[in-house]
């Protein structure tokens, strides 16, 4: 792989789904942190990631397991069940008592290690696509797989920087907490390119545990704070956004 030739749109195509996050939290200057404008987002968020767990996550990561001499189900499997486990942990370290003063806090800091943790391996599977499409691989592909990650990145921002605001943050501050968990997108798909040779055997494993990660924090921290009409409303438009982008685009 021409490495110069590569680092420039793998660079451009995980800038571009980083800056979707960034816009996702500047929501926070129009809907402020209301609980109601907080559940449908966060309902929202919560539809597009569950939707995103299956199709940008999980089906990529089986078809790329397969590939290799392992069952195909194995290191999907696995990583769901580590990303789950990773999180679950997380969650009880941040829960000791005094950690964060309130289960609010709590569940603010859980959703941003989680979104962080997810943007990891999906700014690498942007950037490795770029770089690929570079030496000769599909680029409508690569940029299907930037504009899925990019949609799903807009609520995801919001979820970070509206429950910042509600709790008592300042706009500007909310903003940066939202915008800072997809700043490591570009920083991973651009390393990426440096090591594509071992970072293409080592995508099925890291895709899984991302969506074990994001299934987690669905299930135990935006589902119960979106437990509305609007809120389940908005997770059900979510996830069937999501889910026909991923289909149509792919």
């Amino acid at each position: 792989m021409n490495m110069m030739r590569a680092l420039v749109p793998a660079a451009c195509g995980t800038l571009f789904t980083f800056s979707m996050t960034a816009l996702g939290a500047a929501t926070v200057f129009l809907l402020g942190g209301t609980r109601r404008s907080q559940g449908t987002m966060l309902g929202f968020a919560g539809g597009v990631m569950t939707a995103a767990s299956v199709w940008s996550l999980l089906l990529p990561a089986i078809e790329q397991a397969g590939q290799s001499a392992l069952p195909a189900w194995l290191p999907a499997a696995a990583g769901v069940a580590l990303g789950a486990v990773f999180l679950a942990a997380l969650d009880a370290l941040l829960s000791r008592p005094g950690r964060f003063g309130d289960p609010l806090r709590q569940s603010n800091a859980l959703l941003f290690a989680a979104i962080t943790l997810h943007n990891i391996p999906e700014g690498m599977a942007v950037g490795l696509a770029f770089a690929l499409a570079a030496e000769g691989d599909s680029l409508a592909a690569a940029t299907a797989l930037a504009l899925g990650i990019g949609i799903q990145n807009f609520p995801e921002g919001a979820a970070i920087s509206l429950p910042l605001r509600q709790m008592g943050e300042s706009r500007w501050r909310s903003f940066w907490g939202g915008t800072l968990s997809g700043a490591v997108e570009p920083l991973f798909g651009v390393t990426v390119v440096l090591i594509a040779a071992g970072a293409r055997a080592l995508m099925p494993w890291l895709l899984s545990f991302a969506a074990g990660a994001m299934l987690y924090v669905v299930v135990a921290e935006l589902a119960p704070q979106s437990d509305t009409r609007g809120g389940v409303c908005a997770y059900m438009v979510g996830f069937l956004l999501m889910m026909t982008l991923d289909v149509a685009l792919s």
